[in-house]
């Protein structure tokens, strides 16, 4: 194995996703991923409302069940569990 196979092997760490301290964050920004969180969970499996589950997904982030992870090659944040 050559020194450039090993170097290409190797996942550059600058790619992988990381989680975002909230307190980093603005209320709007948190208000918008749990927004993008109730719909892209509960809207799609005939949920009636989505958005009821707002204020539990907004707790959950509170108590760090979901925490904010960051893709930087996706340039995207979304909510997840921590890892």
């Amino acid at each position: 194995m050559t020194d450039e196979t090993a170097r290409q092997s190797q996942a550059d760490p600058r790619e992988e996703k990381f989680v975002v301290e909230t307190g980093l964050l603005s209320d709007d920004q948190i208000d918008g991923l749990v927004d993008e969180y109730c719909t892209r969970y509960h809207g799609l499996n005939d949920t009636e409302n989505p958005m009821s589950e707002r204020e539990r997904v907004k707790s959950a982030v509170r108590r760090g069940e979901l925490v904010v992870w960051f893709d930087p090659v996706e340039n995207s944040a979304s909510l997840g569990v921590p890892g």
